[in-house]
């Protein structure tokens, strides 16, 4: 194009901007003024915010108005909800829980054998956590439908981190005290959760990131039980998938036992099969339920009359008969243990808070009831701690178990008090039956329950709605399978971290433009039909502007200022005179981020550019009047929308966008 008609554009551009200025004085009392929030009280301010923060649910509120005894029957109920739901309890709620209680008591009696052999410890104390511990929760939990117990993931982190600090077959005694020490200290941080009501700390660990730590942790503990299915009696201690392999191979020629494998794999092609009768039919979700009890049976006695302990196929042995032992004296209070118990305590409480809130909250939206996370909390660092005292380990909510609880009919808790009861009569009676169980139909039984861990369905609708989310799902699967269950955890937290500090760092912004045959104005990516402002550069900040992002977000409307110019003069279009920020989305500025819009201001004026700002919000207008910002660019240059804004700095071009 020639350079005198670029010219001639320019100054025609100049004189209507001068024209649209004066216009914008009169046009201006027209215009809703953005209105400035009152002054708070200071204390008042902060009150609400801790409020808001901590009590972001109000649970003071069925209290109010209420005289004193009715206040403390709130507060009992509250702290023990089954007085709350126990006067509405009839027979029908427990004909549902005897038969939910049932079932569940089937599937976790022989997984809890195999879950304390993952932690390393004897299988006696499997059946305790799942004694002690339902009880509790039966009191205390407000969820209807979670199963309480041992869990694969918790069990096998559990005995990794205990493992690296003493040697459980050298020192089984101090091995158990270590164990105690840090179930008591998982309930501790569990309580203290709820209590302090800062469970939205288990947030940070990102959905992703448990989807590939799940998956991770089930491939690994498939592969542990390699030692059990194969008969194989020198195994490796190392987790990590190649040492695991080299193990296996390596014992080939000399280490397997062909009765062993034929036991193991035709009871878990069994049980695999029942998983997928359960799954199509959703009427059969019995069978999958109580096929593991049928393959002790069937095993132990096919292993009795067979006398195949004779010939290499390893069996459970004795599991010490009657109900949990106090373990109160076994608790390292002093000494060097009580930290690295503490350490432990908290990491697997942790976990097993994260998977037992999402059980709850995943079965309480199906029947559509609230689910109170800080009291979860609470309930699940209570039986814990009180389990910690009579010689069990971590527990919490099994997904496997709790799906059953579920579909089986479950009504209330009582559904644990009826599967506590059926574990206390095993202790009592039945453990001698155990003896000759083979080691490998517990192996099956724990592989068969881990595989639905592994959600790779879950993993690939993850890629396909975020990448960096996919990243950290992969980070923490790789993790777990190739280092050990500690890094992968570790992984986990770093990328959920990572992702938190880039989205606050690096906030998105974007450019907007008017919708045709609207006053809309949007982003040109999402709307491409969406059409610039000529003279009018139109950004939206999409984050609070905090010291953190302040000074990224002032190069980045800079550095968006100098592409528009670059594609303006290309173009011979009218020059950019006006900057107007969108602040709808930002929902709160700091020192920083104040000083960085006076940085901007002073950069933009001078190339003769006016800043302008639309909808802050009223936390951000609150903080720009007492800053003096508002007088500084003017209470004329702060508009309700964009549209008053455009309208107002520029109306000519507008009637003709």
């Amino acid at each position: 194009m020639d350079p005198n008609s670029c010219s001639n554009i320019e100054a025609e551009t100049k004189e209507m901007d001068v024209r649209s200025l004066s216009a914008s004085h009169q046009h201006s009392q027209y215009l809703q003024k953005v209105g400035i929030p009152p002054k708070q009280n200071l204390l008042r301010e902060f009150t609400a915010r801790v409020k808001e923060t901590l009590f972001a649910d109000d649970p003071l509120r069925p209290f109010k108005d209420q005289p004193r005894s009715r206040k403390l029957v709130l507060g009992i109920e509250a702290i023990f909800p089954i007085f709350e739901w126990g006067r509405s309890y009839n027979w029908r709620k427990f004909r549902g829980d005897l038969i939910a209680g049932l079932t569940i008591a089937s599937l976790c009696i022989p997984q809890d054998i195999g879950y304390a052999r993952l932690a390393n410890l004897a299988p006696q104390y499997g059946l305790y956590s799942s004694f002690v511990p339902p009880l509790i929760y039966a009191f205390m939990g407000s969820s209807r439908d979670i199963a309480i117990g041992p869990v694969a993931v918790v069990s096998l982190l559990l005995g990794s981190m205990l493992s690296n600090e003493i040697d459980p077959n050298q020192n089984e005694a101090e091995y158990l005290r270590l164990a105690f020490t840090a179930t008591f200290f998982a309930g501790i941080t569990q309580v203290t959760l709820g209590f302090l009501r800062l469970g939205f700390l288990i947030d940070f660990l990102s959905h992703a990131a448990i989807i590939g730590f799940m998956g991770g942790a089930a491939i690994t503990i498939a592969l542990q039980q390699l030692k059990g299915l194969l008969g194989i009696q020198k195994f490796t201690k190392k987790t990590d998938i190649i040492s695991v392999m080299r193990s296996v191979w390596g014992s080939v020629h000399h280490g397997w036992n062909w009765q062993t494998i034929l036991i193991g794999v035709s009871f878990l092609s069994f049980l695999l099969l029942t998983k997928y009768i359960g799954k199509k039919n959703k009427k059969f979700f019995w069978v999958p339920a109580i096929a593991p009890l049928i393959s002790v049976i069937l095993s132990t006695f096919f292993v009795y009359i067979t006398h195949a302990e004779k010939k290499g196929v390893q069996i459970v042995k004795n599991i010490e008969k009657g109900i949990n032992t106090s373990s109160v004296n076994q608790i390292y209070f002093t000494g060097d243990y009580l930290l690295k118990g503490l350490k432990i305590g908290v990491v697997a409480g942790m976990i097993a808070l994260t998977e037992a809130v999402a059980i709850g909250r995943t079965f309480a939206s199906m029947k559509d009831y609230q689910l109170d996370g800080n009291k979860e909390m609470v309930a699940l660092g209570a039986m814990n701690v009180v389990g910690s005292l009579t010689s069990c380990y971590v527990a919490t909510g099994s997904f496997s178990r709790s799906a059953v609880n579920f579909m089986s009919g479950c009504e209330t808790a009582v559904s644990n008090i009826i599967m506590s009861c059926v574990v206390f009569l095993t202790l009592e009676f039945l453990t001698p039956l155990f003896k000759y169980t083979p080691n490998a139909i517990l192996a099956a039984i724990i592989i068969s329950a881990v595989v639905g861990l592994i959600d790779v369905k879950a993993a690939i609708l993850v890629w396909k709605i975020d990448k960096f989310d996919f990243v950290a799902c992969l980070g923490a699967f790789l993790g777990v399978v190739f280092a050990s269950v500690e890094i992968g955890l570790l992984i986990a937290v770093i990328i959920s971290f990572a992702k938190i500090l880039l989205q606050v760092t690096r906030p998105r912004t974007a450019i907007l433009g008017k919708v045709p045959r609207t006053n809309v104005y949007r982003n040109i990516l999402q709307y491409p039909e969406a059409t610039k402002v000529p003279g009018v550069l139109i950004v939206r900040v999409d984050s609070a502007i905090y010291f953190s992002n302040s000074n990224y977000v002032k190069e980045r409307i800079l550095r968006w200022l100098m592409d528009e110019e670059e594609i303006v003069k290309a173009a011979c279009q009218p020059t950019i005179h006006f900057l107007i920020v969108e602040m709808s989305p930002v929902t709160d500025i700091d020192t920083s981020g104040i000083h960085a819009l006076e940085e901007l201001h002073s950069s933009l004026e001078k190339k003769n550019i006016q800043l302008i700002l639309a909808n802050p919000g009223p936390v951000v207008m609150d903080k720009l009047e007492a800053s003096k910002f508002a007088n500084l660019i003017g209470d004329d240059k702060i508009f309700l929308t964009v549209a008053d804004a455009v309208s107002s700095c520029s109306p000519k071009l507008v009637e003709n966008v």
